[in-house]
């Protein structure tokens, strides 16, 4: 078991040259869907096949405790037909300074949202790191934004909540970008 230090924040914008950065096609389910937030994940990254279950540490959403398992494609595809919510998306690895930001673009029922996420190697440098020019808003404490909470939901589901932080949605067509 890891601890995972890591802030999330809403993107006001795509950085110009994203396109020059390596990405990836992710397609998580979440388990149990009786949960309304559930913190079982199946994942499917490119050749990858990942069971974690991540948790916050003392109510902390910052600060999250991860254990990973990592599956075989049989596994995976197995443990795929279990009832779960699930969720696409395409994340951007965007270098900035001294970080490589996971910049997720949700597509099918959550077209229009994205999000950066940075981790971090301790507390301290958590707490001083200064937001991107490209990001709009921390949202790491707010559980609706959570992956678990995601899953399975509609833009339309979570629009009222991206109001109130003056988020846009971002216009993303992978296949044109």
């Amino acid at each position: 078991m890891e601890i995972e230090l890591e802030r999330t924040f809403l993107l006001k914008e795509l950085p110009k040259d994203i396109k020059k950065c390596k990405s990836v096609e992710i397609l998580d389910i979440y388990f149990p869907t009786t949960m309304p937030h559930p913190i079982l994940r199946l994942r499917k990254k490119d050749n990858q096949f990942i069971l974690t279950k991540k948790a916050p540490v003392k109510n902390d959403a910052s600060e999250q405790k991860e254990q990973t398992i990592i599956l075989s494609e049989e596994e995976f595809l197995a443990l795929s037909t279990l009832p779960g919510k699930k969720l696409r998306k395409i994340r951007y690895y965007y270098p900035i300074n001294k970080y490589l930001a996971e910049i997720d673009i949700f597509l099918d029922d959550l077209q229009g949202l994205a999000l950066v996420d940075f981790e971090f190697p301790s507390i301290k440098e958590k707490e001083r790191f200064s937001i991107p020019d490209f990001c709009l808003v921390d949202i790491t404490q707010e559980d609706f934004i959570a992956g678990g909470s995601l899953a399975g939901r509609k833009y339309s589901d979570i629009e009222q909540f991206l109001k109130k932080c003056n988020y846009h949605k971002i216009e993303f067509l992978p296949n044109n970008f």
